[in-house]
């Protein structure tokens, strides 16, 4: 078995302005970070288009459309204060969902045991009519919907460990029973959401609020006993909004988490993994804005992911 690491060129056409802190570098940083010779192992592939249609499992037809064309022209155009499209834009967030679902079809085919999805625009925070913090559609949403309603699945397990909410993610799975989605995330913070009190319609919404400055061990006794609670859900699949802006050194928060906490996350979710679904685990790029604090917790944490693949 192996470890499936997706990328596609197009994640480097979705130019942002100068200046802006999702910007094309963040992927240059992961490539250059996974070069080295103990990365040969990964068995690289292109993220495919996906069908719009796979956007429309969470999103709205008029906001598809309002996207396709903000997104027509050149030269990068607001979408909000934070949020931004340019000519490549449209095609970068088709392929983050294509390359999920690719991923996602990998290791329930037994092709690979996990994978990483490196592609950008995030997705987390993407509503259904609107695009919000840099996300333009709800990726990983988007692969738990099709894993249950295309693939046959009973229970998908949905984790967030961006240090923002992953908001978007919520709103689109507030009524599905099959998902228990957990969330990790500093509060007080942008986008103001992920409070104990926000548990789904059927419960099966866990939110981890962090206190500002607090570091990986206040991280990993939440995170315990967290998946403890979604290992009893026996999810046939684990899929993770990987967001690496809790590092200590990120510019748009304040946690203090350093590389080992998101290798030590990647262990213990390839645990709950391993005793529920034969280690099935798709994690998807979210945030994470420091260059070099991005590349390193990426390349601790895919280390991870070759080990317990192998």
């Amino acid at each position: 078995m192996v470890t499936l690491f997706i990328t596609q060129e197009a994640g480097l056409r979705h130019v942002t302005p100068e200046g802006h802190p999702e910007r094309v570098e963040r992927l240059q940083a992961i490539y250059d970070a996974l070069r080295g010779p103990e990365f040969e192992g990964l068995e690289r592939r292109a993220a495919p288009l996906a069908p719009e249609a796979e956007a429309l499992r969470v999103h709205a037809p008029e906001y598809l459309e309002r996207i396709r064309e903000a997104a027509a022209g050149p030269d990068p155009v607001p979408l909000d204060a934070d949020t931004w499209v340019s000519g490549g834009s449209f095609e970068a967030a088709l392929r983050a969902i294509g390359g999920t679902n690719d991923a996602v079809d990998a290791v329930l085919g037994g092709a690979a045991r996990n994978a990483f999805v490196a592609m950008r625009p995030p997705g987390h925070h993407a509503l259904r009519d609107q695009a919000m913090g840099f996300c333009l559609f709800s990726t990983v949403a988007i692969a738990a919907k099709r894993a249950l309603d295309d693939l046959g699945l009973a229970r998908v397990a949905v984790l967030d460990f961006d240090v923002h909410h992953g908001n978007g993610t919520q709103e689109a799975l507030w009524n599905e029973a099959r998902v228990m989605f957990v969330s990790s995330q500093q509060v007080p913070l942008w986008p103001g959401s992920g409070l104990h009190s926000e548990r789904g319609a059927q419960g099966q919404i866990l939110n981890l609020p962090l206190p500002p400055g607090s570091d990986g061990k206040a991280m990993r006794r939440e995170w315990e006993q967290a998946l403890e609670q979604v290992a009893k859900t026996q999810p046939e699949l684990v899929l993770v909004s990987a967001g690496f802006d809790a590092h200590r050194d990120d510019p748009l928060a304040n946690l203090n988490w350093t590389e080992a906490d998101f290798a030590w996350l990647a262990h213990a979710i390839c645990d709950l993994a391993e005793g529920s679904c034969g280690g099935r685990v798709v994690s998807v790029l979210e945030g994470g804005y420091d260059l070099p604090a991005l590349g390193r917790s990426v390349a601790a944490y895919v280390r991870v992911l070759m080990e317990r693949g192998a």
